[in-house]
């Protein structure tokens, strides 16, 4: 990890800009970011630890940074990817025992801020519309993660991985990259990387999809559609 003295943006610009935090008043915004600190990252470079003390939090502004976890048989879980804008371990900041729950790197070459625990629990107990964003921000993640483990409970492995290029797609257009290796993305949606790849290759052969590795087309939306419509939720 590399310190940075200049920045094109400041965290407060950055932070004002971010869903969560628009409409602070401005000395709450400066008083999170008072000891704020630039950092830049190598490719694949550890940004923190599972299990490391969770003192700070990070807002990227170049590059991508995932989160991911090691199960008990050395594979890992990529649990999201995150972007230029967005807050990552915010939520970790609040957690009873301390500590970060997952191990966060870098995707590529990427740089963030890296703002206090402290500064962040100050600003939400004398500005409380800060905290309620953000309870509801966690509710919304909350949500999704109880939607995603029914969804691995009922579907099949068709329907996960029509589900995720769908998803994807909707995010980067036609053309996408996978968020991670085929054996990663294959974890991540709970089935083996054999049957991703003879999945990838039955729908390349009718012309459902088109690529290879981790870049890929979706040819035939409507066809990915049609696995996944029955268990789709209406909100």
């Amino acid at each position: 990890m590399t310190f940075i003295n200049v920045s094109p943006a400041t965290p407060q610009s950055v932070l004002a800009a971010h869903p969560l935090f628009q409409g602070l008043p401005a000395e709450v915004l400066q008083a999170m970011c008072l000891q704020a600190d630039l950092h830049s990252f190598h490719a694949g470079e550890v940004v923190f630890h599972e299990g490391d003390a969770a003192r700070h939090w990070f807002l990227v502004v170049q590059g991508h940074v995932e989160v991911v976890r090691f199960g008990c048989d050395g594979d890992e879980r990529v649990f999201h990817r995150f972007g230029p804008g967005q807050c990552v371990a915010e939520a970790a900041m609040f957690m009873a025992h301390g500590r970060y729950p997952m191990q966060a790197r870098s995707v590529g070459t990427a740089a963030a801020w890296r703002l206090g625990r402290c500064a962040l629990q100050r600003a939400c107990e004398t500005h409380p519309a800060l905290g309620l964003c953000l309870l509801q921000d966690l509710s919304r993640r909350l949500y999704h993660y109880i939607n995603e483990v029914e969804w691995l409970t009922v579907s099949s492995a068709p329907q996960r991985l029509a589900a995720c290029l769908l998803r994807l797609s909707a995010a980067q257009g036609t053309r996408l990259e996978l968020p991670g290796t085929q054996r990663q993305v294959a974890a991540h949606l709970g089935i083996r990387a054999e049957t991703l790849s003879r999945l990838l290759s039955d729908w390349q052969s009718r012309r459902w999809v088109q690529g290879e590795r981790r870049h890929w087309t979706v040819l035939n939306p409507a066809a990915l559609e049609r696995l996944t419509g029955a268990l789709a939720r209406t909100f």
